[in-house]
């Protein structure tokens, strides 16, 4: 199948699976007489699976581990427990910086009860030492 073709299927743009190849996190497809790429249903399987990883906010080099560890069956899952875990440890703690960006928002946004700029106690506070 063509580029656009696993384009279509993975649901993932051209550009990106381009970006993928060329970082070797796609292994780079095999040319045609016509030189258009020719992919293949592992190459589907690989995408969607990126894209996933993706989606979950995984790093590319923690996604290349996880595809690169794919490679053995029978070795140890210790490697993809721990870039989960750590994934995870992360989202918990942005969970927890924005949860106090939420709250000072918030406290701003109830301080200000005047209608001039000069007057403007959000405008004051954000001078403030």
């Amino acid at each position: 199948m063509k580029i656009s073709e696993l384009a279509r299927v993975a649901q993932v743009p051209v550009k990106t699976i381009r970006y993928y190849e060329q970082v070797r996190l796609l292994t780079p497809a095999t040319r045609a007489s016509n030189g258009y790429r020719q992919y293949q249903q592992s190459d589907i399987e690989t995408l969607i699976f990126i894209r996933r990883c993706r989606e979950l906010n995984i790093a590319i080099s923690e996604i290349k581990q996880l595809v690169d560890v794919q490679q053995d069956p029978k070795a140890s899952c210790h490697t993809v427990d721990k870039i989960i875990d750590d994934q995870l440890a992360r989202i918990q703690q942005t969970q927890k910086e924005l949860a106090l960006l939420e709250q000072s928002l918030a406290k701003l946004a109830s301080c200000c009860e005047n209608d001039q700029i000069e007057d403007c106690r959000i405008l004051h506070q954000l001078k403030s030492p």
